[in-house]
């Protein structure tokens, strides 16, 4: 991916010197990888559950500062790098409200960490990879899931890491447009296997979306390089709730577990994002039977 030498975004916030203190928050989050894992394992929906705990306080101040990290050259690197990939989402999504939304665009605050983090979503360990809180409108991400990423779940390069961040900033376009909420109130009046249901359509919402953040970043940086489509659609893949409960040896794959779709499904949805760019394609996925997604 070319993102050397273009600009960083003001709204990354690093709290990686900061250690949570107790919980004492709630909503609903969506968080991924080991949720999505306990989900498929337990047949629990992980959004009805964050949905249910107490709204809090994002700025706790139980949160001990601790000395500021010394970073190696590594993780200087990786911070920019994260840094320009949210300004590229800014530069596109700022794009794309003004000429087909038709208001501003918000841009979301992007929380680094470090073990644990406190938000308005609850307190949130490392373990539960990168999640986006609506509560405070910020996406929160451990810079080490990375390394997790490419040794655990196979699933290297630049451009699988800006896959994961526009995948949680589609979750913060999902917000704006009222799409998350919405949700919500469908899960509220549904069976458990129907509001798991519904869950992979916001997720699969959200790979689409990332895939239009692609398309117009490209469009207007040319961004890629040789391999960056495949690096992206490799990890949509290695996170697929039926490829992670055959790495877990759960046994079978039980999609009345799924909470972000299969493998297949992700790829699907990420890939017509990146073909197409186009935004009133918002809702296919909404009006597809499932059994079509």
């Amino acid at each position: 991916m070319r993102w050397e030498g273009r600009r960083e975004s003001e709204n990354v916030e690093d709290r990686r010197h900061m250690r949570a203190g107790p919980m004492i928050a709630g909503g609903g989050g969506i968080v991924t990888l080991i949720i999505i894992v306990a989900a498929m394992v337990l047949g629990i929906n992980p959004q009805q559950f964050m949905a249910n705990l107490p709204q809090g306080v994002p700025n706790d101040p139980a949160a001990q500062v601790e000395a500021p990290p010394e970073d190696d050259e590594q993780t200087k690197q990786l911070k920019s790098f994260v840094s320009v990939v949210l300004a590229d989402t800014e530069d596109v999504w700022n794009e794309l409200f003004r000429a087909q939304v038709g208001k501003p665009y918000q841009e979301p605050k992007l929380v680094l960490f470090s073990d644990s983090v406190n938000s308005a979503c609850g307190q949130a360990s490392a373990a539960v990879g990168p999640f986006y809180c609506p509560g405070d409108s910020n996406v929160y991400l451990d810079l080490t899931f990375f390394e997790e990423m490419r040794a655990k779940f196979k699933a290297p390069g630049d451009f699988a890491m800006a896959y994961v961040i526009a995948h949680e900033v589609g979750h913060h376009v999902q917000n704006l447009l009222g799409l998350s909420m919405e949700v919500q109130k469908q899960q509220q009046q549904a069976s458990k296997v129907e509001a798991n249901n519904l869950s992979v359509r916001l997720e699969l919402q959200a790979d689409f979306l990332a895939g239009v953040f692609a398309h117009h970043a490209q469009r207007t940086k040319e961004i890629m390089e040789r391999g960056d489509i495949e690096e992206a659609t490799n990890a949509a893949q290695q996170i697929g709730d039926d490829t992670l409960q055959r790495r877990m040896g759960a046994g079978r794959v039980q999609p009345d577990a799924f909470t972000h779709g299969s493998s297949a499904q992700r790829v699907r949805w990420f890939s017509k994002g990146l073909k197409s760019g186009n935004l009133e394609e918002l809702n296919q996925l909404f009006e597809l039977p499932y059994d079509k997604l």
